[in-house]
C-alpha cells in the first residue's frame, strides 16, 4: 500500500488522441478506421503508425505498427499525415482544464497527466464528481473523450485509467487494491515490455498477482533494481510524488455556448472577455506574450486557428485586444460560433525587479 492511503490521485489519459482530434477536425470521416502516421504509399510506405481510431484497431492495426502492415490489414482506412502543432495546441488547451481542478499537477505527455486533489478532498465519491466533470468539461469544450484512474497512488490511478477505454472511468478504492491487480497480466505494469514480459513468464509469472507473491531477492537478481520496482508496483506500491510541473507553455481561455454567436457585438464581448481572462492569469504568473492566437468553431464543428507573433513581447490588454480582433477579421460574417477562444504562447517569464504593464 502507499504510505498516504488519504491521498487521492487522478490518471487523465486521453483517447485515441492524434485521430480523435483528426476526426472532430474532419466530422465526415467519424466512424471510419482512422490511421495517423506516414503515408502508406499503396502498401509501399516504410514508416510507422503514431496511433489510430478504435475503429482502426478493430482490423488489429495499433501504434508503432508497420503503416505497409497497417495497409493490408485495412487499405480502405483513411490514412492521415501526422499533424503535431493541431495535437499541441489542443493538448495545451486540455491541460489548462486539467490544471483548474488540480492541486498538485504532473503533464506527462501530449496526452496524459497526474493530477492530485485538494489535500481537503479525502472522499472518493467527491473525486468522482470531480472527475466527471472534467471529462464533461473536455468533451463540451474540445469534443473529445478521455479515461481516468482515480486511486491511491500514481501507478494504480494509471493502470486504471487504461482499464475501461474508451471514455472511462474506474475507481480503485484501497480496500480493493489487490482484488483490482491480482488478476491482470503482467503487461499492465507500467515499464514491463514485451522482452521483460516473456523472461517473467519464462519464470511462470503470468499475472500481476503471481508477481506481487513472487521472492523479491530473485526479482533483483535477475532484474536489478527495476526486480524491486517491478514487485512494488504489482503490489500497489508507489510513493512518488505528482510533482508540479515547472513553467508555463501557453495560457488560453475558450467560452462554449449554449446557443450559437452571430454579428460583430456578441463576438466583440466574447473576445473581450477571454482576453481581460489570458491577461489575468499572464500577470498573476508573471509572463510576457508574444504569439496570440484566436480559435473559432463553427456549428458544424469545424475548427480553425489563425495567430500573429509580434516583434517583441508584450503585456498589453490592449495589443491582446487588438490582434485578436485582427486575425477574427477573416471569419466575420460567415456563419454562427459554436466556441470562441483566445490563447497566447511565446511566453517570456519577468523578472521580478522588471515593471508590468497593467493599464486596461
Amino acid at each position: 500500500m502507499s504510505k498516504d492511503q488519504n491521498r487521492i490521485t487522478l490518471h487523465i489519459d486521453m483517447d485515441s488522441f492524434y485521430s480523435s482530434v483528426e476526426i472532430r477536425e474532419r466530422p465526415e470521416i467519424r466512424g471510419k478506421p482512422v490511421v495517423v502516421g506516414s503515408d502508406p504509399k499503396n502498401g509501399t510506405g516504410r514508416g510507422v503508425v503514431s496511433t489510430c481510431s478504435y475503429e482502426a484497431r478493430k482490423y488489429g492495426i495499433h501504434s508503432a505498427m508497420p503503416i505497409s502492415k497497417a495497409y493490408k490489414l485495412c487499405p480502405n482506412a483513411v490514412y492521415l499525415p501526422v499533424n503535431m502543432e493541431l495535437y499541441k495546441s489542443t493538448s495545451s488547451r486540455v491541460m489548462e482544464i486539467l490544471r483548474g481542478f488540480s492541486f498538485k499537477f504532473q503533464q506527462v505527455s501530449v496526452d496524459e497527466a497526474y493530477m492530485e486533489l485538494s489535500k481537503d478532498i479525502t472522499d472518493y465519491d467527491k473525486a468522482i464528481d470531480i472527475a466527471k466533470r472534467i471529462k464533461e468539461d473536455i468533451l463540451r469544450r474540445e469534443g473529445l473523450t478521455c479515461s481516468v484512474g482515480i486511486a491511491q497512488n500514481k501507478v494504480i490511478a494509471k493502470i486504471a485509467s487504461d482499464f475501461n477505454k474508451p471514455d472511462g472511468l474506474t475507481v480503485v478504492y484501497p480496500e480493493e487494491v489487490e482484488r483490482f491487480l491480482d488478476p491482470l497480466p503482467i503487461s499492465k505494469i507500467p515499464g514491463i515490455g514485451k522482452k521483460t514480459a516473456f523472461h517473467l513468464r519464462e519464470m511462470g509469472l503470468d499475472k500481476v498477482g503471481q508477481l506481487a507473491a513472487y521472492d523479491v531477492q530473485l526479482l533483483i537478481a535477475r532484474f536489478g533494481k527495476f526486480g524491486l520496482m517491478m514487485h512494488r508496483m504489482a503490489n500497489g506500491i508507489d510513493d512518488r510524488e505528482v510533482e508540479e510541473t515547472e513553467g508555463v507553455k501557453s495560457i488560453s481561455k475558450e467560452d462554449t455556448f449554449d446557443e450559437d454567436i452571430e454579428g460583430p457585438d456578441a463576438i466583440k464581448r466574447v473576445f473581450y472577455s477571454l482576453s481581460e481572462k489570458v491577461h489575468a492569469s499572464l500577470l498573476k504568473k508573471r509572463y510576457r506574450f508574444r504569439t496570440i492566437t484566436i480559435r473559432v468553431r463553427y456549428s458544424n464543428f469545424s475548427t480553425y486557428t489563425r495567430s500573429r507573433t509580434l516583434s517583441c513581447a508584450s503585456t498589453d490588454l490592449y495589443v491582446m485586444r487588438r490582434e485578436v480582433l485582427y486575425l477574427m477579421k477573416e471569419f466575420m460574417g460567415t456563419g454562427k460560433f459554436r466556441l470562441l477562444g483566445v490563447g497566447v504562447s511565446n511566453l517570456e517569464k519577468i523578472d521580478e525587479r522588471q515593471t508590468l504593464i497593467t493599464d486596461y
